[in-house]
């Protein structure tokens, strides 16, 4: 048994450790939600990790991202990730796109076997254009909805987007998923708790997180449920 992973291993059983070991998770988008996605996608024994996102640390980040800290402010977080990751598991395999996710980086993304994707694009522009990537090369993915001007982590539910309330980005991409007539289902996570009237984007670690781990949750259910193990 792999003592670093002993304690998942009794719950989903070699085959299942040995399932999430040879399985390639991209995670798009690495702040407050996709940054605890990935280290709960790492501390659960996932074997490859494509992690992309064009920004560097700000101190503004420090109140909900793991990878944000007096120390790696001003530095590309998805190095400072990448070496959170292998500090977790020496052995993790970590592919960085240092990009914004557009025309040009899908390329790159898309060039890598993905068994699963989580979206935590904050852009709706980019995040529509990934949905719609995820769709047109048949990866089964999740996207996360809106964890700003929320307070409560107990709100977080994961459903068709097209079941979606108080959620004022899924109600945009419901919009252009009827415009562009495309009716594939698009599991999203997000809250059923209605967003603070404030003017700013106040973030709250532990919805953002939560966001994350649900994210992370739902991937990992889906890569056994491939796989065989139920």
């Amino acid at each position: 048994m792999n003592k670093r992973f002993e304690r998942i291993e009794y719950l989903i059983k070699p085959e299942g450790l040995q399932i999430l070991q040879q399985s390639t998770v991209a995670v798009i988008g690495v702040g407050g939600v996709g940054g605890v996605a990935a280290e709960a996608l790492a501390r659960s024994g996932v074997g490859t990790l494509i992690i992309q996102d064009f920004d560097v640390v700000d101190i503004t980040n420090i109140n909900r991202q793991i990878i944000a800290n007096d120390n790696t402010i001003g530095k590309v977080k998805v190095d400072v990730l990448a070496n959170k990751l292998q500090e977790i598991n020496p052995n993790i395999k970590v592919i960085k796109i240092a990009n914004k996710y557009g025309q040009e980086s899908k390329m790159t993304l898309f060039s890598h076997k993905i068994d699963f994707l989580i979206d935590a694009i904050d852009d709706i522009k980019a995040k529509y254009e990934l949905i719609c990537n995820c769709i047109s090369h048949n990866i089964n993915f999740i996207s996360s909805m809106g964890a700003a001007k929320k307070l409560s982590p107990f709100n977080i539910i994961i459903d068709d987007i097209r079941k979606t309330s108080y959620d004022p980005i899924a109600k945009i991409i419901r919009k252009k998923l009827r415009d562009d007539k495309i009716t594939s289902k698009v599991m999203v996570a997000y809250s059923k708790e209605k967003p603070q009237e404030i003017p700013n984007l106040g973030s709250y670690m532990p919805v953002t997180a939560s966001f994350g781990l649900v994210c992370a949750h739902y991937c990992i259910m889906q890569l056994l449920q491939k796989g065989g193990i139920k």
